[in-house]
């Protein structure tokens, strides 16, 4: 159980840590307005606090930083959300400006959020198991090449390029088109090729000539690829902190930010609301040295994605978390809104 002073001399020490990098002696945090106490005094109470494990030497002559379980301690305990009206002004006016469009709607978040806390910003689609075919078109580029465009109720948009085969007539791809969009229309991503095999093959091939030549290209636009939409912003934050300057970290971590899977897997294994994940409490090996920070939000009834933060552990949480908190609900309603009038 820590003191009323060791709590005290503890959220100085982290607080002091986050705005400077820099490791810090009971001297300074003495002539600080802030902490009545003498240096002699704080100077026992680091040592005790470094002996629980909360604080930790870089080397013998340094001041303290903070361990993770300090820095854990810290936000399970000692800090009060930050007001972030107005940052989230600002990402609200972004949202009045027009973008109607899912996928815009949440890139443009996630810029804005990188640019706001200078670290990197991750949001995670809906899964695909509760998005559904909204539309299918069929674009024809050329005699031989079409492109396939995917719209989910999501609002996620894909092109597929494909080549045409030489047999089929390209007036056949209007009706195709409509047939696809007759039965598919409302079927979860998942389940396309399921109900293609069992409810529209059959079908085409009383309406198409030659048909198995068509198969494979159609089987191709509807199998889904990416099982994943994963929105990035300030990729390169990583590299402003002081922490950071071991390139074989800084590969790592490119190389798993380019994973959109490995992120994905990630954040969905995140619980629901605020999340809050320091170092070595992480499982992917290329952030043990990171924290990270999520929040939830939702889209139409039940669809959730998941919005996250990476930066150092002297991460500043009592921004990051109130942000991230009041950012969920703002997407959650500018989503929703967007939501309602796709339908």
């Amino acid at each position: 159980m820590l003191t009323e002073r060791q709590l005290l001399v503890l959220q100085i020490i982290i607080d002091d840590f986050i705005e400077t990098a820099h490791p810090v002696g009971s001297r300074a945090l003495s002539k600080k307005g802030s902490i009545p106490y003498s240096a002699a005094t704080i100077r026992n109470d680091m040592a005790d606090l470094e002996d629980m494990g909360f604080l930790e030497k870089t080397h013998s002559s340094s001041g303290r930083i903070p361990s993770e379980k300090g820095y854990r301690y810290y936000v399970d305990h000692l800090i009060a959300p930050l007001s972030s009206e107005q940052n989230i002004r600002i990402i609200r006016n972004i949202m009045k400006e027009g973008i109607y469009e899912f996928e815009q709607i949440v890139q443009m978040s996630a810029e804005v959020l990188s640019e706001l806390t200078n670290y990197t910003s991750i949001i995670l689609g809906p899964e695909l198991s509760e998005t559904k075919l909204k539309q299918l078109e069929i674009l024809p580029l050329s005699t031989h090449t079409a492109v396939a465009i995917l719209v989910t109720d999501t609002g996620h948009v894909e092109h597929r390029s494909f080549t045409v085969p030489g047999k089929i007539d390209l007036s056949d791809l209007e009706k195709v088109v409509n047939i696809l969009n007759d039965r598919l229309k409302g079927v979860p991503i998942i389940r396309l090729e399921e109900v293609f095999q069992k409810e529209i093959v059959g079908l085409l091939k009383r309406y198409i000539d030659d048909f198995g030549s068509s198969q494979h290209y159609l089987q191709a636009i509807i199998s889904q690829s990416n099982p994943v939409k994963v929105y990035i912003g300030g990729k390169s934050n990583i590299l402003m902190q002081p922490e950071f300057n071991d390139v074989d970290k800084i590969r790592s971590f490119y190389s798993m930010i380019e994973n959109e899977n490995e992120i994905a897997n990630l954040l969905k294994s995140k619980k629901d609301g605020i999340g809050v994940s320091i170092g070595n409490e992480n499982k992917v090996e290329a952030i043990k040295d990171l924290s990270l920070i999520t929040a939830t939000y939702q889209l139409g009834k039940d669809q959730i994605g998941t919005i996250a933060l990476l930066g150092p552990t002297r991460m500043e949480y009592k921004k990051v978390i109130s942000l991230l908190s009041s950012l969920s609900k703002e997407l959650s309603e500018a989503l929703y809104k967007w939501y309602k009038t796709s339908e």
